[in-house]
């Protein structure tokens, strides 16, 4: 049975995916199991403040799947949609329910760190693999790693950590204060970026954490010190392009150098030339010089009429490994275990960001790219100024002596100069 995965994204409902997969399960016993239909179960926001990027999401994965017949590894693949609505409870029901009753082959997503926690309990007891395209916890690849899980995206701190070293040897900064997010992923991020400052001996004078809901900046913009290099910033969505807009309206002239949502593609266009000059660093731009992904913009862009995203280029590039792993395995994917191996030993070398190596924790090594706002040919793009190769999460730290330390958090590393 072939299912588009166009059609089953766009029209598919929960029962109606439940009635095929109970069809597809009809047939198992007269097919081998390579001919049997690979069931996905694509877990992603379609409604509520993430809807936006899980739109993103959708696209990649099928512009992929569109690419290969609707297969992977020789299988031909039924993609089944839950909207986890970036809420935990809701996601928790909805992972459920493709397991228990879609009887899925592995679950891609979600996009929510709150989802993510929620989730990975279940999925771990019930032994059901999962991809995780965007999601950027820096636990879920080193102190606690889930064991079916495998990240295609990058830790919070895995691009954060080599801006870090990147402002104190090359741009020699040697003052900065920071601001972002109160919650884990702008712990994270600026941890990475503190700890690599600091310890090649740049100076903190302040910290800042902004609630997720808040809309004016006005007072966190007042509170940030003049005598400083940089401003280092780690936002996404609405609320990267509302402080952007901000700060220059509040007039500030300090470099702002951020963790690379804060200028994703998803946002530059609302942003607008606010976000002009900004330096961030990612493991993926639209504008990035490689063939693959030269290729992997216009088609993107040509199926759906803009340029795609990180949250995009996420879910593309975990369709490409689970592609490869299933060809790996011959099609037979029923030892759950020998099906997480075989991902998590790839060696990716035609994704549009550039090569994945995973490592022993499921996540990969990988470049980071220190990108620079600038409008090229009537439009904002991230434009590569420096590669940093085959960056780990670990940065160059030993891995062990970094997961004696705590995680990255409000208090860890310490800020060296705050009063």
């Amino acid at each position: 049975m072939r299912v588009p995965i166009s059609a089953s994204l766009r029209a598919l409902s929960f029962v109606a995916a439940a009635t095929l997969a109970a069809a597809t399960q009809g047939t198992a016993a007269a097919a081998p199991v390579e001919q049997q239909p690979l069931t996905v179960g694509l877990l992603i926001p379609t409604s509520g403040n993430f809807a936006a990027p899980g739109r993103y999401m959708k696209e990649g994965f099928e512009l992929y799947l569109q690419q290969h017949a609707d297969t992977l590894g020789g299988r031909k693949v039924v993609v089944i949609q839950a909207d986890s609505a970036g809420n935990p409870a809701v996601g928790l029901t909805q992972a459920r329910r493709l397991v228990e009753q879609d009887h899925v082959n592995i679950i891609v997503g979600p996009l929510s760190t709150a989802v993510d926690q929620a989730i990975i309990p279940y999925i771990t007891a019930h032994k059901v693999p999962a991809i995780f395209p965007v999601l950027s916890p820096d636990d879920i690849t080193q102190r606690m790693p889930a064991a079916y899980v495998v990240r295609t995206s990058a830790a919070s701190s895995q691009t954060t950590q080599p801006l870090g070293d990147y402002a104190y040897k090359t741009l020699k900064y040697r003052k900065v204060a920071t601001i972002a997010y109160d919650f884990s992923f702008g712990w994270e991020s600026i941890g990475g970026f503190v700890q690599v400052f600091q310890d090649e001996g740049g100076s903190v004078l302040k910290q800042l954490w902004t609630p997720v809901a808040t809309a004016d900046y006005g007072p966190y913009l007042s509170e940030l010190p003049r005598n400083v290099d940089a401003i280092v910033c780690s936002f996404s969505g609405a609320a990267a392009i509302n402080f952007i807009k901000q700060y220059k309206a509040f007039g500030l002239k300090t470099p702002l150098i951020c963790q690379g949502n804060t200028t994703d593609e998803s946002t530059l266009p609302a942003t607008g030339a606010a976000a002009l000059g900004i330096l961030t660093a990612l493991h993926y731009s639209t504008a990035l010089g490689r063939p693959q992904n030269e290729s992997f913009v216009a088609a993107y862009t040509k199926a759906y009429g803009h340029q795609p995203s990180y949250y995009g280029e996420g879910t593309y590039d975990a369709a490409l490994v689970l592609d490869q792993a299933v060809s790996k395995l011959h099609g037979d994917i029923s030892d759950t275990q020998k099906f997480v191996a075989a991902m998590r030993s790839e060696h990716v070398t035609e994704a549009p960001r550039g090569p994945l190596v995973f490592d022993r924790y499921g996540n990969p090594d990988q470049n980071v790219y220190i990108r620079k706002v600038e409008m090229r040919a009537g439009k904002l793009e991230n434009v590569v100024t420096t590669t940093i190769p085959n960056v780990s999460q670990f940065w160059t730290f030993d891995p062990a002596a970094v997961l004696r330390h705590p995680v990255y958090s409000r208090s860890y590393p310490v800020c060296n100069a705050c009063k």
